[in-house]
């Protein structure tokens, strides 16, 4: 492995020079990655080496193969590898009759969080790359996968997208980082201990809630939500259903404002599995990026955009009836067993007011607010569980 890779730029096509590189403050003088094809950018790198780091969180905490799919340094879905229902396989155009493995299974879940998102996403995996993981790969528009290392069939199909020029990093799985990391802003050259907690069981042992029950079934997803805020720009929430994030409000001001831009992205994630869009009549030649963002528009307040004569022509065999205000909420009031994880505390009890429309059942935050006992006590008045896990998961 090198000590420094040279790349093309840096953010921006006018930052030259760029490369990455081992310091003289560490021990390891050699680049703990390799690429094995195309040319990472500065971006890709930033995304690949955060989502390297909470995939294998992830896989530590459940003992399940866990995937990424990040963009602009934040994820848009993050997901453990538990077997898909035939509506999922579905909503995330995975063929009924595909075999697949618990890795394939988490990258399917992780690319099917927030779709439109994860539009030229990069990829992390937490396990060895196999052939089924790569085939649902191939047919996504992605810019690259990191990962502890790839079989042989499955690193020829992933070679072969974007015309050879996908890009593949293999990550030494046994690399640990200093325990202090520097970054320079302004000239100015700044010092931190890594994260390096640990977010596990015991993190969410102060049920501070009239309902102290935590089920393992919640435990697991409130485990899923804090570690994936541990990687995402702050301020940020993440809900989570059944294994995998389903909403991640990234990098807002406001933490109301990231709990109905997760909430938001949680009821479309939901409402994609509504019977109406799930028999939306595509035509043949739609394509799969055309299909994610027609359903977008269908589900959201603006559905004339594509269903107007004139515009659901060149979607749809017949124009489809509109998804109406009322189905929605109806079809949302159903769902239930959703966690939420909060990088920091909530400030006002307006952000569990959001959570529930959104079929919230169980939280974790830091606490700390002087109006913890208001959180709370919205909390009771709707009979979720609250823990207090005394712990802020800023990332910047």
């Amino acid at each position: 492995m090198a000590r420094e890779i040279q790349l093309k730029y840096g953010c921006n096509p006018n930052q030259k020079p760029s490369r990455i590189f081992m310091s003289a403050h560490g021990s390891q003088s050699e680049l703990p990655l390799e690429v094995l094809n195309g040319r990472p950018g500065y971006i890709n790198f930033l995304d690949a080496l955060n989502s390297w780091q909470l995939v294998t969180e992830l896989k530590k905490a459940t003992g399940v193969p866990a995937a990424a799919s990040f963009k602009h340094v934040s994820p848009a879905g993050a997901a453990i590898g538990l077997p898909l229902t035939d509506v999922l396989r579905k909503i995330y155009f995975v063929p009924a009759d595909m075999e697949l493995s618990p890795l394939a299974c988490a990258y399917a879940r992780a690319r099917g969080a927030d779709r439109m998102s994860s539009f030229g996403d990069f990829i992390a995996l937490s396990d060895v790359c196999d052939l089924a993981t790569a085939k649902l790969i191939q047919h996504e528009v992605s810019d690259g996968v990191i990962a502890p290392g790839y079989d042989d069939d499955a690193l020829e199909v992933l070679k072969s997208k974007r015309k050879g020029g996908y890009n593949v990093i293999r990550i030494d799985p046994d690399y640990v980082p200093a325990e202090i990391e520097r970054k320079q802003v302004f000239g100015i050259t700044f010092e931190q201990g890594r994260q390096s907690l640990p977010i596990d069981d015991n993190m969410i042992a102060n049920v501070v809630t009239a309902n102290k029950t935590l089920t393992e079934a919640q435990k697991r997803d409130l485990l899923i939500s804090l570690i994936t805020l541990k990687y995402t720009q702050s301020n940020s929430v993440c809900y989570v259903k059944d294994g995998q994030a389903i909403g991640v409000g990234a990098g807002q001001q406001s933490r109301i404002h990231c709990t109905r831009l997760a909430g938001g992205k949680a009821d479309n994630w939901h409402l994609r599995q509504h019977e109406k869009v799930l028999n939306l009549p595509f035509k043949d030649t739609v394509g799969r990026p055309e299909r994610d963002n027609a359903i977008d528009v269908y589900i959201s307040e603006d559905w004339q955009d594509v269903l107007d004569d004139g515009k659901w022509q060149s979607l749809f065999t017949t124009r489809p009836e509109p998804l109406t205000r009322e189905e929605k909420r109806a079809y949302l009031d159903t769902v239930t067993d959703v966690a939420l994880g909060s990088d920091a505390f909530f400030p006002f009890p307006d952000n569990i007011e959001r959570a529930k429309r959104s079929g919230v059942t169980c939280i974790a935050e830091p606490g700390g607010s002087i109006r913890d006992d208001l959180v709370i006590a919205k909390c009771d008045e709707y009979g979720m569980a609250m823990a207090f896990t005394g712990i802020r998961l800023f990332h910047h």
